[in-house]
């Protein structure tokens, strides 16, 4: 509705000269530091989307639609910046949908099915593009979406990635109906009851969008709080959050997404020793005796018993728990230990004053940790 009121006369093609010379501002530095200062450990771009417009000048042009990708090397600049900031850099790319090649709208999951392009041309395009991202750009992650051509050669592909990556992970989105090879799944804006015992990744944007939305603002993000509770609950789960940042053409990345990346990095420059390098316990879900939920994480020795709400009363009981004579009890981000008491129902912890208010506590255990 906006494009067909604000540009009336022009089709999505004639809004690439617009982006190419709005992205001539953007700072991929700038970029890779504040993912860094909110405690991304690895980063994942999108390469290609459904309009099949490439963010790096391939050189596997694009046989239906002429000078179809950026002029800019978005992909091998960002690349390069993350990486300098100590993270790791994975590749998203739309392999199933090629609007160039198939516009037929979707309506239901078996049209989205139909439409994966499935002629030899697109398969070659689209298998020789990941295999050039994978050449160019060394990703440590395959991110493909929405299935792919059933003539490429997949196990080749995955083959040759593995030989030339040993440490890469690919996705379960190479095929939607029968997933054969992968290293973990990518559930979208879905909450996990249990621990998964392999590896998964919840993807899901701030908002409801995938990418930059002038009608959606912070009204319709997540606030900190939820985002720092959600990320909690799929860590305690065996997952990772991939959390989508939908920036403005040159690079803006609106107030509202920033105000909740930032939110998050603090939490987490306290309480990530709960995060970074845990692993799930033998469960990840409790809760206080007066119904605050807790979730748990281990490592190196340690329980991680973190509550998402603020305790309301000079004791906390945690149901369920029952350290070891001679374990400590102490709180991420305070000094000193808490006196702690044992009870029919679990441990009893005096909660101490003048706490200031954050999205979600951490109560460190020592020496309550499951074998591994």
């Amino acid at each position: 509705m906006y494009h067909a009121t604000a540009w009336p006369q022009k089709t999505y093609r004639d809004f690439q000269p617009l982006f190419e010379e709005a992205v001539q501002r953007w700072d991929p530095d700038a970029w890779a530091k504040l993912f860094k200062r909110v405690g991304a450990q690895y980063v994942v771009l999108t390469t290609k989307h459904h309009d099949g417009y490439t963010l790096w000048p391939s050189r596997e042009k694009n046989p239906r639609r002429a000078d179809w990708q950026s002029r800019r090397d978005i992909v091998g600049e960002l690349s390069a910046a993350v990486r300098q900031q100590g993270m790791r850099m994975g590749l998203y790319y739309s392999g199933g949908l090629d609007w160039t090649f198939n516009p037929a709208p979707i309506t239901s999951f078996p049209t989205l099915i139909s439409n994966i392009p499935q002629d030899s041309v697109y398969a070659a395009y689209a298998e020789a593009q990941w295999r050039e991202l994978i050449e160019r750009y060394r990703p440590a992650v395959l991110w493909n979406d929405i299935g792919f051509p059933a003539r490429a050669d997949q196990k080749r592909l995955f083959a040759d990635y593995y030989n030339a990556i040993p440490d890469g992970v690919i996705n379960e989105r190479f095929n939607l109906l029968k997933p054969e090879v992968f290293d973990f799944t990518t559930p979208e804006y879905a909450v996990i009851d249990t621990i998964n015992p392999k590896k998964w990744e919840a993807t899901r944007g701030i908002g409801a969008s995938f990418g930059f939305n002038r009608a959606e603002d912070a009204a319709q993000f997540l606030s900190v709080n939820d985002l720092v509770d959600s990320f909690i609950d799929i860590v305690s789960k065996n997952g990772n959050l991939l959390l989508n940042v939908g920036p403005e053409a040159d690079g803006t990345i609106p107030a509202g997404q920033l105000d909740r990346l930032t939110g998050l990095g603090d939490w987490l420059r306290q309480n990530g020793e709960a995060i970074f390098g845990s692993r799930p316990w033998t469960r990840a879900e409790g809760r206080t005796s007066d119904g605050i939920k807790v979730r748990f994480t281990k490592k190196g020795g340690a329980l991680y018993a973190i509550l998402l709400e603020t305790p309301k009363s000079s004791s906390v009981t945690i149901e369920g728990i029952q350290p070891p004579k001679g374990s400590t009890i102490s709180l991420l981000g305070r000094r000193g230990t808490l006196a702690r008491t044992a009870t029919d129902t679990g441990l009893s912890i005096r909660w101490p004053a003048r706490v200031p208010e954050q999205p979600a506590y951490v109560i460190r255990i020592s020496g309550m940790q499951a074998p591994e």
